[in-house]
């Protein structure tokens, strides 16, 4: 899309701030002024409201933005559901549909990269999740793996926001509201029915997505930590306006409750010129997090390593928890350091960006993924265990050269049926734990 980026301010493609109620323009006075629908827009454009919650939602979470486009969203042709034989992607939005969920602990090794040209929505598969898109509760766990850019082709998710995160090759998303450029160890959030194109700057990618079928992800609040710390809101950034104006042959693809849909349309819609709101994709890099942790003893909550939350209607409970384990110091001393071992009320699922994961010392591999579901026992492998009950203490360890992250939910997360068939599925992995001998002796304290 070589027009695209030509028709914004390259000197600075972001805008600063988690939900701020940003303005830009591509164009001087594009932007009404003082006015959101005015009788006739500057340039002939379309005003257009994108909402992202209710109306009536409270002000401190009404999502919404204005945009000032060359055509209105509504013009393309109708519809029609794209063919079975058509499809490679195998996406689930409705998890009451999936098979009985197995208690055990579950384990995958990375997407192999298609061997077809396949591009960024062809490349996706369900892992798990729970909910449904039509209720607009839970969530869905996809990974994706393509090597051919978006051609002519757009998309937009009407089930929910899309959280990405990389892990192999660079993603140029060129959106509605301005274009975002993620890498392994960034995060991208595209909000439900934005519209955009995804291509691939190193020939191919891979990486992991969750699929935000509820509250829109916010940032959690700090409490003790004070007004500092975790994820900091000046670190997150919003595209600025840019626009392409291309006539020709083009699809629009929609997914709504889980199925595809395509539609011709004569036009780029990605032509918004200029918007403001509060509603909009945005990106984060991971390495700015301000990681919080025990000076004196004791392993604290995975709470610490929150990054966005999806919040439900329990106070303190999440629908959805993004949680990273990044690189960090460990000082706690006569503490055994890794994560413990535990069980848990909530649902865990686990991606590897890059490194080794310091619980697992071997079959954890970027780009594989994990699933310990409720009161699934879990924790250190055994190697890592004896490794870290015999360890110097008194001196502070760095973990280094790793990004772990999970996301977490309230809800049981049920593994797809393509996740419990494929060949990716790791059939050994509840080895890991059985060589955690025995060591208890009531002889010796």
């Amino acid at each position: 899309m070589p027009t695209f980026e030509t028709h914004t301010d390259a000197s600075q493609h972001y805008q600063s701030g988690f939900a701020n109620d940003f303005a830009t323009e591509a164009l001087p006075g594009a932007l009404p002024v003082g006015r959101n629908s005015p009788q006739r827009a500057a340039y002939g454009l379309y005003a257009e409201q994108l909402s992202g919650t209710a109306f009536t939602a409270p002000r401190a979470h009404n999502r919404r933005s204005w945009l000032y486009r060359i055509r209105p969203g509504a013009v393309h042709k109708p519809f029609t559901r794209v063919p079975a034989d058509k499809l490679r992607a195998k996406l689930v939005a409705n998890f009451a549909e999936v098979p009985a969920t197995p208690p055990n602990q579950l384990r995958w090794d990375p997407l192999p990269m298609p061997a077809a040209p396949t591009d960024f929505i062809d490349g996706w598969v369900t892992m798990a999740g729970n909910g449904a898109a039509e209720s607009m509760s839970g969530c869905a766990i996809h990974l994706y793996a393509a090597n051919r850019s978006m051609q002519d082709r757009f998309f937009y998710n009407s089930d929910g926001e899309l959280l990405i995160v990389p892990q192999q090759g660079r993603l140029a998303i060129w959106t509605e509201l301005g274009k975002v450029d993620v890498e392994p160890y960034e995060i991208a959030v595209i909000p439900r029915g934005v519209r955009f194109s995804v291509t691939l700057p190193d020939g191919e990618a891979r990486g992991y997505i969750c699929e935000n079928f509820g509250a829109l992800l916010q940032l959690p609040d700090l409490g003790p930590i004070g007004s500092n710390g975790l994820a900091n809101p000046r670190d997150f950034l919003t595209p600025q306006a840019a626009y392409e104006d291309r006539e020709g042959g083009f699809e629009l693809v929609t997914k709504m409750n889980g199925v595809l849909w395509r539609a011709d349309i004569g036009h780029s819609p990605l032509d918004v010129v200029a918007w403001h709101g509060n509603y909009a994709p945005y990106k984060y890099d991971l390495r700015h997090f301000n990681t919080i942790g025990s000076i004196s003893y004791d392993h604290p909550d995975p709470s610490i390593f929150l990054v966005l939350q999806s919040p439900s209607d329990t106070p303190g409970v999440d629908t959805i928890d993004f949680v990273i384990f990044p690189p960090r110091w460990l000082a706690a001393e006569d503490t055994f350091r890794p994560p413990w071992f535990h069980r848990n009320v909530a649902s865990e699922f686990m991606g590897l960006v890059h490194g080794v994961y310091d619980a697992k010392a071997e079959g954890f591999v970027p780009g594989g993924a994990s699933l310990h579901n409720c009161m699934s026992g879990h924790g250190p492998d055994a190697e890592t265990f004896e490794k870290a009950s015999n360890s110097d203490t008194t001196k502070p360890a760095k973990v280094d050269a790793t990004m772990a992250f999970m996301f977490e939910t309230r809800t049981l997360i049920k593994p797809t049926q393509f996740a419990l068939e494929t060949a990716q599925l790791q059939a050994n992995y509840y080895e890991c734990w059985q060589g955690l001998t025995k060591h208890f002796n009531p002889e010796q304290r």
